[in-house]
C-alpha cells in the first residue's frame, strides 16, 4: 500500500480481503451486470409495500417518532428484543429473554464488537475452510490470524477444530451452520451439539453467524448450536438483511447477560445505539404480523429460483461438475473440472454481462489458484428467466474451458 501516509498495520494485513470485497460491491451495484455474485434479497421481497402502511403512523410525534429519532438504549429496543426471541429464537430451540439480545447495526457488527472483546493481535480464530471472506476481512483489520478447519458435506469436522484448538491455542470458532456462505451446506445436528461442548471443554467462543437460518424452503428445522450450550461459551450472531432490509442495518447477537453487558460496552465507545428510525420499523414489521407473511412469499420465490438454478447447471455444466443442494439461503456452491479456471470463465461471462463469485479466495490458509475450479452462484436476486439464460451461458463457456478451448 504506497502512500505518504503512516497507515496501521492492521490496514496491510486485510489488503487482500479488502481488494476483494470492494470488487464484489462493486460489482453488485453496476447496473449493466446480471448477478449470480452478491448476497441480497430480492427487490419484489423488500419490506417497501409493508413498511409504507405504517411508517407514518408510527414515526410521527404521536407515534414512535421520538423513540424512532433521539437517543436511545444501547441494548436497543425493549419490544424489538422480545420480537426477536419470540419469532426467531425461540423456533430454533432458544429460551431466551431480552437479556439475552443485543441488536447490532448489521450483522458484521457482532464480528467487530467479539474481536474487539476477545482479540489480541496474533490470536487465533478458527473458521471453516472455504469460508464467509467478508468476515476474514473484520477478523483481519483485528490483527487475528484465520486458520481454517477441515469440512465436509456436513459442514465443519469438530475432531480437527478440537485438534487444531490445542494446536493453535485458538481463542474463537467461527462457523456459518445454517445454508452457509459460501457453500450453501447445513452442520448436522450432532456436529452442533459437539461445537458446543468443545467451546465448554476447552474455554473457547463458538461464534455462530446464522444470518440465514430462517430463509428455509424444505426440510426441519436445525436446533441453533446455542441450544445446547451450557456454559455460555456460544455467541450468536444474526443479521436482518436477509429477513428485512440491508439498507436497515440491523442485526442481533444472542449471548448470556454478562457477555451483552460486555458487548454493550464496546457498542458505545462505538456507535453507542442501533439506527432508531430502523429499529421501530422493524419492530412494527413483527408486530403486525407482515414478517411470517413476507416470508411465505421469500421462500416460494426462492425456491424457485434455486430449483431453475439447478436443474439448468445439471443440464449445461460440464461433466464432473459437482454442485450443493441447499434446502434453503442463498448459495449454490459449485466444483467444476480442474481444467476449469473460475476466474477465467467469470472473466468471459462478464463479456456477456453475467457475473458471479469465483471461489479461490474463499480459503484463508491456500492461495486463489489452488481452489480456482470453485465459484458461488447467488439464485435470490435475479428472475427465473435471467437464471436459466445466465447460468446457461455460463455452462457453455464451462464446457469450452473443460475441452482446453
Amino acid at each position: 500500500m504506497a502512500s505518504k501516509f503512516r497507515y496501521a498495520s492492521r490496514m496491510q494485513t486485510m489488503h487482500e480481503e479488502a481488494m476483494y470485497m470492494r470488487g464484489l460491491f462493486d460489482n453488485m451495484t453496476d447496473p449493466n451486470m446480471r448477478s449470480f455474485g452478491g448476497g441480497a434479497p430480492a427487490r419484489s421481497v423488500l419490506p417497501m409495500n409493508y413498511v409504507e402502511k405504517y411508517a407514518a403512523e408510527v414515526l410521527s410525534d404521536a407515534g414512535r417518532g421520538f423513540e424512532a429519532f433521539q437517543y436511545s438504549a444501547t441494548f436497543g429496543l425493549q419490544d424489538l428484543r422480545e420480537a426477536v426471541c419470540k419469532h426467531l429464537l425461540k423456533p430454533t430451540g432458544i429460551e431466551a429473554g431480552p437479556e439475552n439480545v443485543q441488536i447490532v447495526s448489521g450483522g458484521l457488527e457482532t464480528m467487530y464488537l467479539v474481536c474487539q472483546l476477545f482479540i489480541e493481535p496474533g490470536d487465533v480464530i478458527l473458521t471453516e475452510n472455504p469460508t464467509f471472506m467478508h468476515v476474514t476481512d473484520t477478523f483481519k483489520m483485528a490483527q487475528a490470524e484465520v486458520i481454517s478447519c477441515e469440512c465436509d458435506d456436513e459442514g465443519i469436522i469438530p475432531e480437527d477444530v478440537e485438534r487444531k484448538i490445542m494446536q493453535y491455542d485458538a481463542k474463537i470458532v467461527y462457523t456459518v451452520p445454517t445454508f452457509g456462505n459460501p457453500t450453501g451446506r447445513s452442520l448436522s445436528v450432532e456436529r452442533r451439539k459437539k461445537l458446543a461442548e468443545i467451546g465448554s471443554k476447552y474455554n473457547v467462543i463458538i461464534l455462530e453467524d446464522d444470518p440465514y437460518r430462517d430463509v428455509r424452503y424444505e426440510g426441519e428445522v436445525l436446533p441453533a448450536i446455542y441450544s445446547f450450550d451450557t456454559t455460555g461459551n456460544v455467541i450468536m450472531a444474526c443479521s436482518f438483511s436477509k429477513i428485512f432490509a440491508p439498507g436497515s442495518r440491523l442485526g442481533y447477537a444472542v449471548a448470556t447477560p454478562e457477555l451483552i453487558y460486555a458487548l454493550r460496552d464496546i457498542k458505545i465507545a462505538t456507535n453507542s445505539q442501533p439506527p432508531g428510525v430502523s429499529e421501530v420499523l422493524l419492530a412494527e414489521f413483527f408486530h403486525r404480523g407482515y414478517y411470517e407473511e413476507n416470508m411465505e412469499k421469500m421462500t416460494a420465490l426462492y425456491k424457485e429460483g434455486r430449483d431453475a438454478m439447478m436443474e439448468t447447471m445439471d443440464k449445461f455444466f460440464p461433466e464432473g461438475f459437482k454442485r450443493t443442494t441447499p434446502d434453503g439461503g442463498y448459495y449454490i456452491w459449485v466444483e467444476f473440472p480442474k481444467s476449469v479456471s473460475t476466474a477465467e470463465l467469470k472473466k468471459r461471462a462478464e463479456e456477456h454481462k453475467f457475473t458471479f463469485l469465483s471461489g479461490g479466495a474463499w480459503y484463508p490458509n491456500a492461495m486463489p489458484e489452488e481452489n480456482d475450479n470453485t465459484a458461488r452462484f447467488n439464485f435470490t436476486t435475479q428472475p427465473v428467466e435471467i437464471i436459466k439464460e445466465g447460468i446457461e451461458l455460463i455452462g457453455k463457456i464451462a464446457c469450452e474451458l473443460a475441452e482446453g478451448k
